[in-house]
């Protein structure tokens, strides 16, 4: 009797790869969704900067920043009527990187002598810690007057 070599993997070579690419997988994963968390901080970071620069440029020409009574959305502001689109900026962005809002108010004398422009941040609620360095992606963050007053600094959780 002549027996046929038959080619292929044991049940047992299946299940070590498998485990494999669970392990590779269960270390990767954490990773690429604090990177992802990181582009939206960035890009929410970076909207912030072209609002700023806009209101900024604003202020050259009249004086003083676009005042509102209090902290609002800069969609119920609207940008045309705030007087920074499309002269300053050509499309001001309403939406952070998680789709939050973003906030802008000015001094609350009404004189247009600061302003202020924030992101509530992942969790998209007002966060306790008002100022300086942030390391959760929950924590707000803070443009005043052409810096950031709280802002992401090192590893976020």
């Amino acid at each position: 009797m002549r027996f046929r070599k038959q080619s292929g993997f044991t049940l047992i070579e299946l299940l070590i790869v498998v485990a494999i690419i669970g392990i590779i997988a269960a270390i990767a994963i954490p990773n690429l969704l604090n990177a992802i968390d990181r582009g939206k901080q960035k890009r929410s970071m970076a909207d912030m900067r072209s609002l700023g620069t806009a209101v900024e440029s604003y202020s050259v020409d009249v004086n003083f920043y676009p005042i509102s009574g209090s902290m609002q959305t800069i969609n119920s502001l609207n940008p045309v009527t705030m007087g920074i689109q499309p002269i300053y900026i050509k499309l001001a962005p309403t939406e952070d990187g998680w789709g939050g809002e973003y906030f802008y108010g000015s001094d609350a004398a009404g004189t247009g002598s600061e302003y202020t422009i924030k992101s509530n941040g992942k969790d998209k609620a007002t966060s306790s810690a008002s100022a300086g360095a942030t390391n959760d992606f929950d924590c707000d963050i803070i443009f005043q007057n052409g810096t950031f007053t709280a802002y992401p600094d090192g590893v976020q959780t």
